[in-house]
């Protein structure tokens, strides 16, 4: 029998979360040093960076920067939010405090836009950046109890 998650197949890819990109080697930079996220290598673009240009999140989640030009013909031509509309926050959840301020840290020095700086919220120790292409992103602490 195949594992499942709710509709989802865990055995097969995962899921992936697509974002437009101006910039993909501003961007690669970005994910790479600030996040220290793992980029996935394949076929290399002209520009010197994986096509398509991924980044592992976790073991059931990846990150996939897509040209705004192709992202606009991936979504039918649909209209694209400017840079700086924020139509999403994506969370990143850490340990503890250290990590927040930590990571908060990286971004900065790799170019990240600091929103809102380390703060205790009533949902935790979080802290909120925009990418370089105005997406926005929050790192706080884990509020399970485990």
């Amino acid at each position: 029998m195949k594992q499942t998650t709710g509709p989802f197949r865990a055995d097969l890819a995962p899921i992936i979360i697509a974002l437009p990109t101006a910039d993909r080697p501003r961007s690669f930079h970005f994910y790479a040093t600030g996040l220290n996220l793992e980029p996935i290598f394949g076929e290399v673009h002209k520009d010197g960076f994986p096509e398509p240009l991924q980044f592992v999140l976790n073991d059931g989640a990846r990150l996939m920067l897509i040209p705004t030009g192709g992202f606009r013909g991936v979504a039918s031509n649909r209209p694209i939010a400017n840079s700086g509309t924020s139509e999403c926050l994506m969370t990143i959840v850490v340990s503890d405090q250290d990590s927040v301020v930590g990571l908060i840290e990286r971004v900065r020095d790799a170019g990240g836009e600091i929103v809102s700086e380390p703060t205790q919220q009533p949902w935790g120790y979080a802290a909120i950046f925009a990418d370089p292409d105005g997406h926005l992103w929050q790192i706080q602490t884990d509020t399970s109890g485990k």
